[in-house]
């Protein structure tokens, strides 16, 4: 009976993540924020005004991480042309993500204000089209590796703020990712969104 070299399968499984995790990076790395316009900034605290953002979407349930990736993990494909025909369309940062009921979590990828919704193929199951409404959110970043309790104290803090300037939260806090996960800790940068009432 042949011996299988398990080693050599999980090294090659191995290299092949890492080299479609360092793809994404380099794809990341050539993304681009959508245009918005900054209406304040005091201190660490920002609260910007979006046009109507087109949106790839899905829900995915677990922990955030496990959410995030499986969710980045089957939009990417759809981006990338490989759960589709067409080609690639290119990354808008950040990916957002917001929790839901049941331990679920709303995974978006933005897509370019050039991209014609009409244009677009219908994505399969478990992905949907979407559009976030024209908004004004209240913003605080998260530097370094984002952990649930870094999200919740930064949260925390935003949401103090915005109770400061008057105004109240129109919705709850999405977590906006703007680097790869294979950058280094310190260089990573991620933000609190908090949409506002007008």
């Amino acid at each position: 009976m042949a011996r299988f070299g398990w080693g050599k399968i999980l090294a090659g499984v191995a290299a092949t993540a890492a080299a479609g995790a360092a793809y994404i990076y380099f794809k990341q790395r050539a993304a681009r924020p959508p245009v918005h316009e900054t209406l304040l900034s005091e201190g660490g605290f920002e609260i910007r005004r979006y046009p109507a953002l087109l949106v790839l979407e899905t829900i995915q349930h677990g922990s955030r991480d496990r959410a995030l990736g499986n969710g980045f993990g089957l939009l990417a494909d759809y981006m990338f042309g490989e759960a589709r025909k067409g080609e690639e369309i290119p990354i808008t940062m950040p990916v957002l993500t917001a929790p839901l009921a049941d331990a679920a979590w709303r995974v978006r990828f933005l897509l370019p204000e050039s991209q014609d919704r009409a244009a677009l193929e219908m994505p399969g199951p478990g992905i949907s089209l979407a559009e976030i409404p024209a908004r004004e959110v209240a913003v605080i970043s998260v530097p370094g590796k984002p952990t649930d309790r870094g999200f919740a104290a930064r949260t925390a803090e935003l949401e103090q703020w915005i109770t400061g300037q008057g105004r109240t939260a129109a919705g709850t806090a999405e977590l906006a990712y703007y680097t790869s996960p294979l950058k280094p800790e310190a260089g990573r940068a991620n933000e609190v969104l908090i949409p506002l009432h007008s």
